[in-house]
């Protein structure tokens, strides 16, 4: 199996829309969450969280960014085609502007 890594994207940061979310906005999101995770929980490896504002650290600077990837999961499939399978129908598309990027982890040079 290989390994992924999912990350979510949006216009509007994770700290907004939770701030943003009335308790029936946030339990109807979270059921969507669920309902996803149990139907594909074998090819979950890590459920992931929301993801706060991001700083760009180089050897210079550290600068603020305005990236918005509001969270992550990890998955384990045979291929991408089986993860864009996965992420049909995915919660995060009700989110303002929602995509999604799929990144494979590749195996460590000499490991």
């Amino acid at each position: 199996m290989k390994k992924f890594l999912i990350l979510y994207r949006s216009s509007v940061s994770a700290a907004e829309q939770i701030a943003k979310a009335n308790p029936e906005q946030a339990k109807a999101g979270m059921e969507l969450w669920m309902n996803w995770s149990k139907k594909n929980g074998q090819s979950i490896v890590d459920m992931g969280a929301p993801l706060g504002n991001d700083i760009h650290i180089n050897a210079s600077s550290n600068v603020r960014g305005e990236s918005h990837i509001t969270g992550f999961s990890i998955l384990q499939a045979e291929s991408i085609d089986a993860v864009k399978k996965i992420m049909d129908g995915h919660p995060h598309f009700h989110a303002p502007n929602g995509s999604i990027e799929v990144l494979e982890f590749l195996q460590m040079p000499g490991m």
